[in-house]
C-alpha cells in the first residue's frame, strides 16, 4: 500500500514540476522545487525558492539552508534524504525581486497542490512552519499578531507544528536581538528532529 501511495505521490510531484499556472508572473519562468516520499517523517514548509535554488533545482541550497541545517543539527545527506525530510514550500517557484528581498510566494501553489500532496504523506510527525506566510496559512487564527509572538508561543502548536523564524541572512539582526530563539527554540527543534529520525 505504501509503495502504491509513493507511486501516486511521485506522479503528483511530476505533475507539479510541469506546472505552468503562474508562468506569466515568474521573471525566471517556472521551475517548481519540492521533494518528498510517502515515508517522509518531517515536513519543512518554507516560503519560495530564491535564485540559487531556482538555478540548481535543490531546495534550501543557499545560506538560509546552511543555517536551517545547523539549527536542525543535520548534515546535508540526512536533510536531503526524502525518506526522512519532505520539503514543500508555500510557493514552488522563484517569485521575483521586491523592494526589500524576494516577493512573497505565489498564492496559487498552496491551495492548488498542498492538500493532494499531504494526503499522500501519512508518516509526517512534525511540520516546520518557516516564516510568516506558512504560519498564517497553517495556523490561521491561532497565529499571533507577530511572527515573534507566534514563534515564542511554539508550545501551543506542538506536536503537529513548530513555527520558526526564517533562517535567511536578512534575519541575522532579528536573531541577535532575540537570543532566546537560539537558546531555547533551537535545542527543542534539535531534540524533536532527532527523536523522530532515530
Amino acid at each position: 500500500m505504501s509503495q502504491q501511495k509513493n507511486h501516486k505521490l511521485q506522479q503528483l510531484i511530476g505533475e507539479i514540476k510541469a506546472c505552468t499556472v503562474c508562468k506569466d508572473h515568474l521573471p525566471l519562468g517556472p521551475n517548481p522545487v519540492l521533494e518528498a516520499t510517502s515515508k517522509s517523517k518531517i515536513l519543512v514548509i518554507g516560503q519560495a525558492p530564491g535564485t540559487r535554488v531556482h538555478h540548481t533545482g535543490i531546495p534550501w541550497n543557499d545560506p538560509s539552508g546552511d543555517r536551517l541545517r545547523s539549527w536542525m543539527n543535520l548534515d546535508k545527506s540526512t536533510f536531503y534524504d526524502t525518506e526522512k525530510i519532505a520539503i514543500i514550500p508555500m510557493g514552488f517557484c522563484y517569485p521575483g525581486k521586491g523592494k526589500s528581498g524576494d516577493l512573497p510566494p505565489r498564492k496559487e501553489c498552496a491551495p492548488l497542490w498542498h492538500k493532494p500532496l499531504f494526503d499522500l504523506l501519512p508518516d509526517i510527525k512534525l511540520t516546520l512552519l518557516i516564516g510568516r506566510y506558512a504560519q498564517q496559512y497553517y495556523l490561521g487564527k491561532k497565529s499571533k499578531k507577530t511572527l515573534l509572538e507566534t514563534v515564542r508561543s511554539y508550545e501551543e502548536y506542538l506536536p503537529e507544528f513548530l513555527p520558526l523564524v526564517h533562517p535567511s541572512p536578512r534575519n541575522t539582526y532579528w536573531l541577535r536581538k532575540n537570543p532566546w530563539f537560539e537558546d531555547k527554540i533551537v535545542p527543542q527543534l534539535q531534540l524533536k528532529v532527532h527523536q523522530l529520525l532515530q
